[in-house]
């Protein structure tokens, strides 16, 4: 009987060691069984997103634009503030220029 008792502790014991192994947990995704000898670390890409290059002139309906205090209209698109000429009546991306162009200026 206690040689059944003992054999019974010793085979959960050795199936408990076993099952921790290492060798039992399978492989983490992104690295092979050939890599797993080598010091080498796994990098992983990131891939950074292509933005769209922002035009420099943009034709936008005054009903959609907004209207400052002192009557220059605006627009905004993906962050950049574009003015409205009031010669041509589209709207130019902001630049320095504008502050002496009398074409920005409200009428």
């Amino acid at each position: 009987m206690k040689i059944k008792y003992y054999l019974a502790i010793f085979l959960i014991a050795f199936c408990t060691l076993v099952s921790c192994s290492k060798k039992v947990h399978p492989v983490p995704t992104g690295t092979s069984v050939a890599n797993k000898d080598s010091t080498a670390a796994v990098k992983t890409v990131v891939k950074r997103k292509v933005r769209e290059p922002l035009p420099k002139v943009i034709t936008v309906n005054d009903l959609g634009a907004k209207k400052t205090v002192d009557g220059r209209y605006y627009y905004d698109l993906q962050g950049h503030r574009y003015w409205r000429n009031n010669k041509d009546g589209k709207y130019y991306l902001f630049n320095k220029s504008m502050y002496l162009d009398d074409a920005y200026k409200p009428n």
